[in-house]
């Protein structure tokens, strides 16, 4: 039977006296990108450091294809590439210069860094860039190099840590796009506090809060276990607070401008064609209508109160 390439056990670790994190388990069986979600300060760094070898935990196991981190770290941290939030360039290096450090630092053998290097750089599209300095490179051009040198050494697990924070809009594309890419061979772990970023990338999801895993299943399965709860609509002819509340399953209602109205619900999965009928029936002119997307803060209340089973 083939090892999991990650396998987390119990994991814990305490801070002084304060649980950073506590009892997280989870596998990853297969190449694709797993979401890591969570807020700022959730316990997602602590997990990816101890993941990587960079901290030791308080309490658990974690195993990377098969091999024990905290018994033979060396060999584990071979199957691993890390690029942390803010990615350990040297800006007086050129790209190959860079990358070829990177690659000794991988312990890998000498007759095959320079393929390596060429290798990395073809993956993440910077060949064109191999002479010039690092600190001459567009931030986006920046993500890239940091990519390639935790692919350089082929690993079987990349983990990345915020890797689209700061990048403009086209640059998140690309970055994205290529993430895509890498995933197709190996498995990709994808840190994050921004929900959209998971939704786009990631078929599975693994989400922290204050420490604990809050829920662990596949993106399909997030989307239907945490449900909408309010629609966004605009009418040219709204009615009355009053007459919107008589709506079946509408159970509050916010007019945020006076043709913009936010309706909020409870139990009932027709709402929305209940308030198409309402409009039609008395003329309120219903220009639009979408359900509207929960805040992370309100998703993470929904699932601990939920008490989801993940484990």
């Amino acid at each position: 039977m083939q090892q999991p390439i990650v396998k987390i056990e119990r994991l814990s670790h305490r801070y002084a006296t304060a649980w950073a994190i506590r009892d997280i388990n989870f596998e990853i069986n297969q190449t694709g990108i797993v979401g890591l979600l969570g807020s700022n300060g959730a316990g997602k760094s602590t997990i990816m450091n101890i993941l990587c070898g960079v901290l030791n935990q308080t309490e658990g196991k974690v195993y990377i294809d098969g091999i024990d981190m905290r018994k033979d770290p060396e060999s584990a941290k071979k199957q691993i590439g890390f690029l942390p939030q803010h990615p350990p360039l040297y800006m007086d290096f050129t790209v190959d210069e860079y990358l070829t450090h990177c690659a000794y630092l991988r312990l890998m053998e000498k007759k095959k860094v320079k393929d390596a290097v060429m290798a990395a750089k073809e993956r993440c599209g910077i060949t064109h860039f191999s002479n010039r300095l690092i600190r001459n490179l567009s931030g986006g051009y920046r993500q890239r190099v940091g990519i390639a040198q935790a692919i350089i050494h082929r690993p079987r697990l990349v983990v990345l840590d915020e890797p689209t924070n700061g990048l403009d809009p086209n640059q998140i594309l690309e970055v994205r796009s290529l993430i895509k890419e890498i995933a197709l061979d190996r498995a990709v772990i994808f840190s994050t506090h921004i929900l959209s970023e998971v939704q786009v990338l990631c078929k599975d999801i693994k989400m922290i809060e204050s420490g604990k895993m809050v829920f662990a299943d596949t993106m399909d399965a997030f989307n239907n276990y945490v449900e909408p709860h309010s629609v966004l609509t605009h009418m040219e002819h709204p009615p009355s607070e009053a007459e919107l509340l008589k709506i079946p399953g509408v159970t509050n209602v916010q007019f945020l401008t006076s043709r913009s109205i936010r309706l909020f619900f409870s139990g009932n999965q027709d709402v929305t064609e209940h308030i198409i009928k309402s409009s039609v029936h008395n003329d309120w002119r219903l220009r639009e209508i979408s359900l509207d997307k929960s805040s992370l803060d309100e998703i993470f209340a929904q699932l601990s109160n939920k008490s989801y089973k993940y484990d």
